[in-house]
């Protein structure tokens, strides 16, 4: 049975190891970039197949064992296909996000040196248009996509009939595969892990036996993130060692493809990134009948707002269903898990209960909250800079290593976030160290806002010194009423009137954490923060 199979460490290996398993079945709500006339049921067969014949064509393209190869496309599972395929062959994949302006793209393919370049169509025709096209670099551009596109670059599919090379994966302790950090606070930086880390570490930790949250056997698992983030790939370790029924990819987070998608396929479990629970909290009310059957939600990436966990427990069907939230980076992985059920997150009076984000996991990591001017751990209950130790840190940033070098604190890493350690364990999240505000924690005035003004679908606190915070808010009408406003803030430490913009000004990372240096010079004219900075 498939449920016994192990996974191997390494994700060019992952999809042959688990050939003629009949979970699960991937449904996709478009078809692949890669596979254009594919469809969209997918075997476990057919994607080692695919696997195979990418590896096939990245070989016929020059690719092979050392090189590197670098990833950037339309969000979508392909992504993890294509990095598999390279990783086969012993080639560096660098998966990276179709959102990432050329300029950045193109620094972060000066640090990757990569021998071939798969792009999306978009991605091509974006970079031209902007005046900063991807060839010419001593890489070799190959596309993928359905259309024609308008920039010229041969198609991967054309490469694929080649014979199928044998794999040749990297040693388990070498560089496996690329991803990289959101990019927030500028050029994102390339996160190198091993087949040791990702595969041996913070794939065991996915597949560990959690109550209420662990995959069963009838489970329709159903996932709408960024395909390009380091958790894709550990997802896809998840789905095939311990297989649900069905395995559910939403490659767009549009409310009409996933209304349309998970109609056809009910989740029992579903997960997204925190934004984008955010953008759906109309859905629970316009489409119940897509929650009746689930038992569990679970968000990675970044905090999720109380008034999101409340709305969509509320929706399920289903007595006992429960809210996981994992606390991790790209670099280290999850940290700590917080579990939230319809009590433990209570009414709209709570504050920000979701900044609890659980306790480290039992003998995995460690926590340490030290003073970040002497590194000295403070008492429970005071803040401090949060210190992580695991197995599963990454190896370096690729082309920077001496940056990586210095979130290195005496065996710990630096995650740049403040927080708290409870008189209980718990590790309760304040702010990023780059985004802190005098007297109060943004986390918990955004998390407050959104509870009493409902018709807020994004809020923001910026920081800038010299004077009061400035909130940034979007609402589902446009406006914001003066005494609402008024009454929702009396209660909060002074800030200046609230700027009302659209929810699309918001810039956005792949991930879709808002890009909040980006959007303080575009509204204030600065980049100047309470914070440092120094551990982003």
């Amino acid at each position: 049975m498939s449920r016994k199979r192990k996974n191997p460490k390494n994700l060019g290996l992952l999809f042959a190891a688990h050939r003629g398993a009949a979970a699960p079945v991937f449904e996709l709500s478009r078809p692949f970039d890669l596979d254009p006339d594919g469809g969209t049921t997918y075997t476990v067969d057919r994607l080692a197949d695919l696997v195979e014949r990418a590896s096939a064509g990245l070989a016929a393209a020059g690719v092979g064992a050392g090189d590197r190869v670098g990833i950037c496309k339309s969000n979508h599972f392909d992504v993890v296909l294509l990095a598999a395929a390279a990783a086969r062959i012993g080639a560096l994949p660098a998966m990276i996000s179709h959102t990432v302006r050329p300029a950045a793209l193109h620094a972060m393919l000066g640090r990757l040196e990569p021998t071939v370049v798969i792009a999306g169509d978009g991605v091509l025709e974006r970079a031209e248009k902007e005046g900063a096209p991807l060839d010419g670099a001593g890489h070799r551009v190959l596309s993928v996509g359905a259309g024609t596109g308008t920039a010229a670059a041969p198609r991967l599919t054309g490469l694929m009939d080649a014979t199928v090379p044998p794999p040749r994966p990297a040693a388990d302790d070498e560089p496996m595969i690329c991803t990289h950090t959101s990019g927030t606070t500028g050029v994102p930086k390339l996160v190198v892990h091993s087949a040791n880390t990702l595969g041996g570490v913070i794939t065991k930790l996915e597949t560990m036996r959690i109550p209420f949250l662990s995959t069963r056997p009838d489970d329709t698992i159903a996932a709408c993130i960024a395909f390009v983030h380091g958790r894709s790939a550990v997802w896809a370790f998840a789905q095939l060692g311990l297989p649900p029924a069905k395995a559910v990819v939403l490659a767009d987070s549009d409310p009409e493809s996933v209304v349309s998608t998970l109609r056809a396929h009910p989740p029992t479990t579903l997960e997204a990134c925190p934004n984008i629970f955010q953008r759906w909290e109309a859905l629970p009310d316009d489409h119940p009948e897509l929650f009746a059957r689930i038992r569990a939600y679970v968000n990675t990436f970044d905090l999720v707002h109380p008034r999101t966990v409340r709305t969509f427990l509320a929706a399920a069907g289903r007595r006992g269903v429960v809210w996981g939230q994992s606390w991790g980076q790209s670099e280290t992985g999850p940290v700590t898990l917080g579990v939230y059920t319809r009590r433990s997150v209570g009414d709209s009076g709570a504050g920000a209960v979701t900044s609890d984000v659980g306790r480290p996991i039992p003998l995995v990591t460690k926590v340490r909250v030290v003073d970040p001017q002497t590194r000295r751990p403070v008492r429970r209950g005071r803040q401090g800079i949060l210190l992580v130790r695991t197995k599963g840190r990454c190896l370096t940033y690729l082309g920077e290593p001496d940056r990586h070098a210095e979130k290195e604190w005496d065996g710990y890493w630096n995650t740049g976030d403040i927080g708290v350690r409870t008189r209980t364990g718990k590790i309760v999240l304040i702010d990023r160290e780059v985004d802190v505000l005098p007297d109060m924690s943004g986390i918990e005035v955004e998390s407050l806002l959104l509870d009493r003004l409902p018709h807020t679908t994004e809020v923001v606190v910026l920081g800038v010194p010299g004077r009061r915070p400035v909130p940034v808010v979007s609402t589902s009408t446009g406006d914001l009423d003066a005494d609402a406003w008024a009454a929702a803030t009396k209660d909060l430490p002074p800030m200046e009137e609230p700027k009302v913009i659209g929810w699309e000004e918001f810039p956005r990372t792949g991930t879709w954490k808002v890009r909040r240096p980006e959007l303080r010079e575009r509204l204030l004219g600065t980049s100047e923060t309470f914070g440092t900075g120094a551990w982003t």
